[in-house]
């Protein structure tokens, strides 16, 4: 566990057992400096964990935070403590994994707002700590009680659409990173770490604690755990295997101006101006043939002897069908225009 401090207040969603589905938060903070912090434990009571502040509790925090300057986050709270929705607080010490709901979205709100990269939390056991939720037209509810909320809605003349059926919600339905394009939301996840310049076309996917450092072109498969440099180009159809799609506990990366081109996959990581043909997988356990300047055989060797180097072109031989390796001379240039 490391010291990393973190802290949210926000409302949220519980079903009619009194558990939560999901909560939103507005400014979730990341080591917050002394003064605030003292501000925080005293009004709420807390040194760590939970809790469901009473009005009195939120209105002694909105004082506090406006009498020593912190005016955006004070007014937060006025907001929080005149809504009827339920109000939940999170501090959290030291990163250890998260064991509730309102932990498990705090970690998550980090990491789309920017303030931790991809493995910068602990998120051990998230998928334990969440609810399978129907995501509705209507917000969050609880998939035993979404046959009742569906005849109450059809006997009232209405209709409430379910959009899916999951544990992570879309991002954008929490936060709209800036300086972003998102052509199908549905496909990035709360948790995912989008950068700066960033476009996410139609099939591109972003899953939760991945993401690109901006800016980059996603028209393909960004899975978990995954971690995009700058400038790098993720080509359509293309899929990076992540910790939860085979990768293991293998964490893999790709450098800055890669280009994995059109229905590849990789499951190595990259360094920096590497590409990787259209359409062709490689594994760890490929076996590569590594080609001089001449483009001579030089000997073979297992992908993951090449995983995180620089400077490298792989390609499958249209001949032999042999997968190849020799020096890259061109580094990919992403489209000033389209990542403004």
């Amino acid at each position: 566990m490391s010291n990393l401090y973190s802290f949210a207040i926000g409302v949220g969603t519980k079903n009619s057992r009194g558990e939560w589905l999901e909560v939103f938060y507005p400014a979730p903070l990341l080591n917050p400096d002394t003064t605030l912090g003292d501000i925080l434990k005293v009004s709420l009571g807390i040194d760590s964990g939970e809790i469901e502040p009473s009005l009195e509790q939120l209105a002694s925090l909105q004082s506090a935070l406006r009498h020593n300057g912190f005016t955006e986050l004070a007014a937060d709270i006025a907001l929080l403590a005149e809504s009827n929705r339920p109000v939940v607080a999170v501090m959290l010490s030291q990163d250890s994994a998260p064991t509730t709901v309102p932990e498990s979205y705090l970690k998550l709100h980090l990491l789309s707002h920017r303030l931790v990269k991809p493995h910068g939390t602990d998120l051990t056991g998230i998928f334990g700590a969440l609810k399978n939720v129907a995501w509705t037209s209507a917000g969050a509810i609880d998939i035993d009680e979404l046959p009742e909320r569906l005849l109450q809605a059809r006997m009232a003349g209405q209709v409430l659409s379910v959009n899916c059926v999951d544990k992570f919600p879309k991002m954008v339905d929490y936060v709209v990173p800036s300086g972003i394009r998102i052509a199908d939301p549905s496909r990035v996840r709360l948790g995912a770490y989008v950068g700066e310049g960033t476009t996410v076309m139609h099939e591109g996917f972003i899953n939760f604690n991945a993401g690109t450092m901006g800016p980059n072109m996603v028209e393909g498969r960004v899975s978990a755990g995954v971690f995009c440099g700058a400038g790098s180009d993720v080509g359509g159809g293309a899929s990076i295997m992540g910790t939860l799609s085979g990768g293991g506990s293998m964490v893999i990366a790709l450098g800055e101006k890669c280009l994995l081109g059109a229905n590849s996959g990789l499951g190595i990581s990259l360094g920096d101006r590497c590409t990787l043909e259209a359409g062709l997988y490689i594994t760890a356990g490929t076996i590569v043939t590594m080609l001089d300047d001449q483009k001579q055989p030089t000997g073979k060797v297992k992908a993951r002897e090449l995983s995180g180097k620089s400077d490298l072109l792989f390609r499958r031989n249209s001949v032999t069908g042999t997968v190849e390796c020799l020096t890259n001379k061109s580094a990919v240039e992403l489209n000033a225009a389209l990542h403004a």
